[in-house]
C-alpha cells in the first residue's frame, strides 16, 4: 500500500482507536498531541463554529484568556477544571475530530511560509488583540455569529503555525466580515428600537 500523497483526500475519520466515546475538552486536546497555543486556538475556534447552544459563550472566555499567552509567546496554561470537563456529546465530538483531520490535510496542501513579516513575533500583540475582538463577537448571542470570527481564528492559528502571511490576511478579511455583520445587526437593532419608541410616543 502506497502512502497518501498531498493530493489524497482526507480520511473519513481521524478518531484514534483509544479515543473516549464522549470526550471532554481536555480529552480532545490530548488527542492532538503536545498542545501549543496556536493548536489550542485552532481547537477552540473549531468548537465555536459547532452549532450547539452555549458553546461559543463558554469558549469565548477561554479564547480571550488564550490571547494573553499569545501576546507573550508562552505555552498555554491548563484549562480550568469546569472548562476542561466540558463535553460536546459523542456525535459532535466525532465531527470536530473529523474537522480537525480535514484542517490538517488542508494545512499540508495549501499552507506554506510566505509573507512571513505578518507572522513575525513582533506582531504577536496585534494578533492577540485581534483574538480578543473575535472572542467578544463570538460571546455575543448573534444568529450564526460564531461562523466568521471562528473561521478567522482558525485561519489565524493555521497561518501562524505555517508562517503563512496569506492565511493571516484571509483571517483579517474573515474577521472584518464578522465586524461588518455586527455593525449591520447593531444598526438594525437601533432602527427597530427607534421605530418602536416613536410608535409608543417615547420621542426616541
Amino acid at each position: 500500500m502506497h502512502p497518501p500523497t498531498a493530493s489524497s483526500p482526507p480520511p473519513e475519520s481521524c478518531e484514534p482507536p483509544d479515543a473516549p466515546h464522549d470526550p471532554t475538552l481536555d480529552d480532545l486536546l490530548r488527542l492532538q498531541g503536545p498542545a501549543s497555543t496556536p493548536m489550542l486556538l485552532l481547537v477552540l475556534a473549531l468548537l465555536c463554529v459547532v452549532p450547539v447552544g452555549g458553546v461559543g459563550t463558554v469558549l469565548s472566555w477561554a479564547i480571550a484568556l488564550l490571547a494573553l499567552n499569545w501576546a507573550r509567546g508562552a505555552p498555554p496554561r491548563p484549562l480550568p477544571p469546569r472548562l476542561g470537563g466540558f463535553r460536546l456529546g459523542p456525535v459532535w465530538s466525532r465531527r470536530v475530530l473529523r474537522a480537525l483531520d480535514g484542517v490538517r490535510w488542508l494545512q499540508g496542501r495549501w499552507f506554506c511560509a510566505r509573507l512571513s513579516l505578518l507572522s513575525h513575533p513582533r506582531t504577536a500583540l496585534l494578533w492577540a488583540l485581534w483574538i480578543v475582538l473575535m472572542a467578544f463577537i463570538i460571546f455575543l448571542p448573534l444568529p450564526l455569529g460564531n461562523v466568521l470570527p471562528g473561521l478567522s481564528l482558525v485561519l489565524l492559528a493555521l497561518g501562524w503555525m505555517a508562517r503563512d502571511g496569506l492565511a493571516l490576511l484571509l483571517s483579517a478579511v474573515s474577521g472584518a466580515g464578522a465586524i461588518a455583520m455586527l455593525l449591520w445587526l447593531g444598526d438594525l437593532a437601533f432602527g427597530a428600537a427607534h421605530g418602536l419608541g416613536r410608535s409608543l410616543g417615547l420621542g426616541i
